[in-house]
């Protein structure tokens, strides 16, 4: 690959936060999303004390109990480094970031509305969750629109003397105090630019980890394909121990029944960044120390005695017992 394409691919980092192993940074990702799920659960549970959601929230409350399902069924195989559950994980994350950006999407323009004092009395709510916002933010939508309040006092008219406080309200004009009420006059509040910055940060962390779980799981990947080529080297003559072959054909292990037809779908989409060629083999020290490739290494076990049987050159033949004869 030229110089001026590598910068147009996929980043592939090696470590995480340059200091951990590629599995894992994925371990302790997955443990933030198991963490951000079961919020979805207490989110159920406020139901049973009358809490009044949303079409949109509650849709979200119930995509994280599924979720949280998913992911905890995925994690274990982090460490047991199994292509096709660590294949899906990678996928699963990229499209719970799509998700979780449509409903950052939604609510932070519900919330910038709220910020800019939207008349929702007035027009209805003002966004997905509005209505909620207004309850619990205690500051929108009061129920009178005054810009200062004035106390007269007047003599009290029973012996005892004293006086008579009356609070009357001079009338204000929402618009010409706060300007007119909008999504960009929402966001250029003082509460609105830290939590522009705040969403922005929590994104390109995202975007990090995500990258991150994608190179964890193509790194399983290439461990099994190189495992599977080498394999091959020692007992199918004329078998390139380089080549790269997809884990999920329907003639190898992991590419019977329908587990073999989703991986192949999942390996198909973006198939030269899963099964592209390497030109080293970086990607295997991400892997936490469980693979380490040596083309120098020579082959033991069972594969080096298929492969000495089929040549020829396999250790000689045990002597036969001697049988001494009994002298009578």
């Amino acid at each position: 690959m030229t110089p001026s394409l590598r910068f147009l691919r996929i980043p592939r980092p090696r470590t995480f936060l340059y200091l951990m192993s590629l599995r894992t940074g994925t371990e302790l990702i997955t443990l933030t999303v198991l963490i951000n799920k079961i919020s979805g659960v207490y989110g159920l549970l406020a139901l049973l004390t009358g809490l009044e959601l949303s079409p949109l929230q509650l849709s979200m409350y119930i995509y994280s109990c599924l979720a949280l399902i998913l992911t905890a069924f995925l994690a274990p195989h982090i460490r047991k480094q199994s292509p096709l559950q660590c294949l899906a994980l990678a996928w699963f994350y990229i499209i719970d970031s799509v998700i979780n950006a449509t409903y950052t999407a939604a609510f932070s323009v519900t919330w910038f509305l709220v910020l800019s004092q939207h008349h929702s009395a007035m027009l209805g709510n003002t966004g997905p969750g509005g209505q909620t916002m207004d309850d619990l933010a205690g500051f929108t939508s009061p129920e009178f629109n005054v810009s200062r309040v004035d106390v007269v006092a007047t003599p009290g008219a029973e012996l005892t003397g004293g006086q008579d406080a009356v609070a009357v309200g001079q009338p204000g004009n929402l618009t010409t105090s706060l300007g007119a009420p909008s999504l960009g006059h929402g966001m250029l509040q003082v509460e609105g630019l830290p939590s522009l910055m705040i969403i922005l940060g929590l994104w390109a962390i995202r975007i990090y980890f995500i990258l991150i779980v994608m190179a964890y799981a193509r790194g399983v990947l290439r461990m099994h394909m190189y495992t599977a080529s080498a394999t091959r080297l020692y007992t199918d003559s004329g078998t390139d121990a380089g080549a790269t072959a997809n884990p999920f054909a329907a003639d190898a292990e992991e590419g019977q029944g329908w587990k073999g037809k989703l991986g192949r779908v999942m390996v198909k989409i973006g198939q030269s960044y899963w099964l592209g060629t390497e030109e080293d083999n970086s990607w295997a020290r991400g892997m936490g120390g469980k693979f380490r490739k040596s083309n120098d290494a020579e082959p033991t076990g069972p594969v080096e005695r298929e492969r000495r049987r089929r040549s020829g050159t396999g250790p000689p033949p045990p002597p036969q017992p001697l049988r001494v004869q009994e002298l009578r």
